[in-house]
């Protein structure tokens, strides 16, 4: 191996590599982390950018596979190990999440901020049709119904999800699991991921055949996605890199107006109507799965808004350390 590709992959690159690729699948699991902004906080970002951006255009180098290897081997394996206990959280403590959520999204707005370093009408009009663009997205998620639990998985809208999470490995402030909150495919992936980490535990190959069904065409938009936006963002930050960064901010600005936490999941009762199904019999409401439930926004107490605010503070604070430990902001290396 030649000395410069054996400097590269040396002990302090790989340790960066396998721990920007946990922090990684921790933030394609929550919703307002980013994982851009986590890959920039351990200082790799640059050099990830780079290395999808060569393999993607058939230039291997023994520098790019490496990095590339470790990110996606530690970003898998908290994928599938943390999946479960992520989707129990969201579903049974929806307010806390949420409130924390809102908290880890605004505290990527420093990181954005440092980048823009002045607001100019470039950058006001672009980050407004950011956020024009988010809001729309929350009206059309809270305007939808659930999808109907009797029928067959929409793997359109599974290769859709899978690119909104290939946008979160790769623009900083952008959180893909927030994207699939609003697709409504959040829980339904983070489930098919516990299934089938469960069905490897007991042997059972039916159902991990099962819940790759979700998983595959997921895993298609990812890759997908990872391709085309990596060279995409590169160009848009090198020809139009303020207007480019103004839609990002709208964009993270604008994704607080989906996390309101103060919603409850409603469990159906018979005559109830879920995707355009009835439910006509015990055996059908036992049917419907969670993410298929209703929600209703509910009036929080005083100490409940209390304490809404305060995990919001916390998850604020997390995602500003996070973010300066390796200079997250400084520069993206454009």
């Amino acid at each position: 191996m030649p000395e410069s590709a054996r400097s590269e992959i040396g002990s302090p690159a790989l340790l960066r590599g396998l721990l920007g690729g946990a922090l990684m699948g921790l933030a394609m699991l929550v919703p307002g982390i980013s994982g851009g902004t986590m890959l920039l906080a351990v200082g790799i970002y640059p050099r990830f950018i780079r290395a999808v951006a060569d393999v993607s255009t058939l230039r291997f180098s023994t520098r790019a596979l490496v990095l590339l290897g470790c990110v996606g081997l530690t970003a898998g394996v908290v994928l599938f190990g943390l999946a479960g206990i992520v989707k129990g959280l969201v579903f049974d403590h929806r307010w806390v999440m949420y409130s924390l959520f809102i908290g880890l999204t605004l505290g990527g707005v420093p990181v954005l901020w440092r980048l823009l370093r002045r607001i100019d009408v470039t950058v006001a009009v672009a980050a407004i049709c950011g956020l024009a663009a988010m809001v729309a997205l929350s009206l059309l998620e809270t305007g939808s119904s659930s999808a109907a639990p009797f029928s067959a998985p929409s793997y359109a809208m599974l290769f859709v999800a899978g690119l909104a999470g290939a946008s979160a490995m790769i623009l900083p402030g952008l959180s893909g699991a927030y994207l699939l909150l609003i697709l409504g495919q959040y829980v339904t992936i983070l489930g098919a991921l516990d299934e089938i980490r469960a069905g490897l535990s007991a042997g059972d190959w039916e159902q991990v055949a099962g819940a790759m069904e979700v998983v595959i065409p997921v895993g298609l938009g990812v890759g997908v996605g990872v391709v085309g936006v990596s060279n995409a963002v590169k160009y848009l930050l090198a020809r139009f890199g303020r207007a480019t960064l103004g839609v990002l901010l709208g964009l993270l600005v604008g994704a607080v107006v989906g996390l309101w936490p103060f919603r409850e999941a409603v469990e159906p009762a018979l005559g109830d109507v879920i995707g355009g199904v009835e439910l006509t019999s015990p055996a059908m409401v036992a049917d419907v799965k969670p993410q298929d439930f209703r929600t209703e926004t509910f009036l929080p107490s005083l100490g409940l808004l209390a304490g809404s605010l305060g995990l919001a503070v916390v998850g604020f604070g997390i995602s500003s350390i996070v973010s300066r430990l390796g200079g997250a902001g400084k520069s993206t290396d454009r």
